[in-house]
């Protein structure tokens, strides 16, 4: 497994890391945690040292289960989790007073089984608190040795910068893939200029890139694609036309649309560091072999000009989630 660097900070890691929500949270029901610790463990045997969690997921069982499998693992990979999500009467709510983000780094320390997070993200900006004073608490958190790195999770350029200013941020996270190229307008120019690194979650746009999913296709109440836009069946039908264009290449390079779709993430920068989850072993092995594929500049830059053309049908988020993101 090749490695890379999260921008300037010198926390390197896998070229992909391992999206854990889904095996507890977010995509129907909750796996069988001895399932998921050994489905971990396969991860880190083929080289992934990158692991991705968060306190809200479940709540808690994510971390807890995170925590359990990386246990014996200690030192030798790099955990991020995140903190100003909580659940008040079974509904999120942005909360990243300061009080609140001392009692999640206890709680997160407490299930993840170690003594310092390797990566600590806000998880969304709470506009209720200066992001200088959580850049604040969490540079005191770093001299007090709880966490070694920082980020923000679908922050805004602006909101980026006054945190970076205070303590300078390892990386940020949002979703970036094939469907969703926003990143690019401004994002990624701020995030090279700045020298933080970029760690896009759903690179595999939620599912839909690995190209099985149709207009037939039905998600639980208890599955987060029953409530986004993008999967509603007219814009699944719409959207054929990029799964097209992925198999048309994927033929010719004889891999899979999910490796082309990893392939064209990794190729952007190499300072990004895709997440992609699963909770199957196949496509974990799939996912991972996404770092062999080599896209040609010339090759990327035709790409990118078709892809410029297909306009994506669907929103990525339902309102109430969209005005939580870009702050």
């Amino acid at each position: 497994m090749k490695k890379r660097q999260l921008g300037n900070s010198g926390l390197e890691v896998s070229a992909i890391g391992l999206g854990c929500m889904g095996m507890s949270h977010g995509y129907g029901p909750a796996s069988d945690k001895n399932e998921m610790i050994s489905l971990i463990h396969a991860a880190i045997d083929r080289g992934v040292t990158f692991f991705d969690t968060a306190e809200v997921y479940g709540p808690y069982v994510n971390e807890e289960l995170v925590g359990e499998a990386l246990k014996p693992f200690k030192g030798k990979v790099s955990i991020a989790t995140k903190f100003g999500i909580q659940m008040d009467s079974f509904k999120q709510v942005l909360d990243s007073k300061l009080e609140t983000i001392r009692q999640s780094v206890e709680g997160s320390l407490n299930r993840l089984k170690v003594d310092s997070i390797d990566l600590y993200y806000q998880h969304r900006v709470d506009p209720n608190v200066p992001i200088e004073e959580v850049a604040g608490v969490v540079q005191d958190l770093i001299k007090e040795g709880k966490v070694k790195h920082w980020g923000l999770s679908e922050a805004g350029v602006q909101t980026i910068r006054r945190a970076h200013a205070v303590q300078p941020l390892t990386a940020i996270q949002s979703e970036y893939s094939m469907m969703w190229r926003t990143p690019e307008e401004e994002l990624l120019p701020t995030l090279e200029e700045l020298g933080i690194g970029f760690v896009p979650f759903s690179p595999l746009g939620k599912g839909f890139l690995t190209g099985k999913i149709d207009k037939n296709a039905t998600f639980g109440n208890d599955d987060f694609r029953s409530i986004v836009p993008r999967f509603k069946q007219e814009n699944i039908e719409a959207n054929q036309v990029l799964i097209d264009l992925i198999k048309k290449i994927a033929v010719e390079k004889d891999v899979s649309p999910a490796q082309i779709a990893l392939a064209w993430v990794l190729a952007q920068k190499p300072w990004i560091v895709p997440i992609p989850g699963t909770r199957k072993l196949e496509r974990l092995e799939e996912n991972l072999s996404a770092t062999e594929i080599k896209l040609a500049s010339e090759e990327l830059h035709d790409l990118n000009d078709v892809l410029s053309k297909i306009e994506i049908s669907g929103e990525r988020y339902p309102e109430e989630h969209a005005n939580r993101v870009g702050k």
